[in-house]
């Protein structure tokens, strides 16, 4: 069994507070990783592999089977 896909446009969930960008530059740092010149997308999907994740930001047309994701507010708004 895979997991369960979650629709969470509309919900309370999907209303998380973004992070913002000195934010997502932060918690890059603190797994090694040198922001640079990434844009958004590139610099979360950098993290996400770096934490052993699938880099799936911006891939979820508003259905994420991983609700405790810190990017899962912008995620769903791309």
């Amino acid at each position: 069994p895979g997991q369960a896909v979650v629709s969470m446009k509309g919900t309370q969930d999907s209303k998380r507070k973004a992070m913002t960008m000195a934010e997502i530059g932060q918690k890059a740092l603190s797994r090694g990783i040198q922001p640079g010149q990434m844009d958004k997308a590139e610099l979360i999907h950098s993290i996400q592999r770096a934490e052993g994740n699938a880099p799936c930001f911006g891939t979820s047309n508003s259905q994420c089977p991983y609700i405790d994701c810190c990017f899962m507010a912008d995620c769903l708004e791309v």
